[in-house]
């Protein structure tokens, strides 16, 4: 049985979902709250070692249906060995992206059936879906500048792809306006970061 409050964050690569994530973990800690914060792909040593294999530069000939089971496994793993038990705990996990990422990136992005996503999606997460999700948005190109010279192999795909990735989450933002939460993350972190702190209060509450 779930019991806490999960929060997910979600955007186009650069759109500051690490540092929104964090703030909001700091923010939470200092009003009591037991949080745990963690990441995907990554969070377990399991699903840490499957992110390298993914985000490796020098993997550039994955096929995508192998990128989709890669980044499924390594969220099978942090679901069940942090997650799950961080909810049943009653604490509010704060997740830097989930199955919207998957949906966004090797779905709309990449070309993969949706339905057959979202299939696989509700065997790893055992039907586990955020209380609420905040999508960052922002102009591709403008993010992908953000992320600096050192890129890994997703921030490698062409425009084209990262704006399909972008259109992507807006679309599911569509689809489900009561969980997602668009947040424009262009301009001041603070003015962001206060609209997503009032949101999550609100939930606390």
């Amino acid at each position: 049985m779930k019991h806490g409050i999960f929060i997910t964050f979600e955007g186009p690569e650069g759109s500051g979902k690490t540092t929104h994530s964090r703030l909001l973990r700091g923010f939470l800690r200092k009003k009591g709250y037991k949080v745990l914060h963690t990441r995907e792909p990554g969070g377990t040593l399991i699903s840490e070692k499957i992110r390298k294999i993914l985000l490796d530069p020098k993997n550039k000939g994955m096929d995508v249906s192998c990128e989709m089971l890669l980044y499924m496994a390594a969220r099978a793993q942090i679901v069940k060995q942090k997650i799950l038990p961080a909810l049943t705990q009653g604490k509010i996990v704060v997740c830097d992206r989930f199955t919207d990422a998957t949906l966004a990136y090797q779905g709309y992005a990449g070309g993969m059936d949706l339905k057959v996503i979202e299939n696989i999606a509700g065997i790893v997460t055992k039907g586990l879906k955020p209380d609420i999700t905040f999508l960052l948005d922002i102009d591709a190109r403008a993010g992908l500048l953000r992320t600096g010279r050192s890129k890994d192999r997703m921030e490698r795909k062409s425009i084209l792809y990262h704006n399909k990735v972008r259109n992507g989450y807006l679309s599911i933002a569509k689809k489900e306006p009561k969980r997602v939460r668009v947040v424009s993350s262009g301009g001041e972190i603070t003015l962001a970061q206060e609209e997503i702190r009032k949101r999550v209060l609100k939930i606390c509450r």
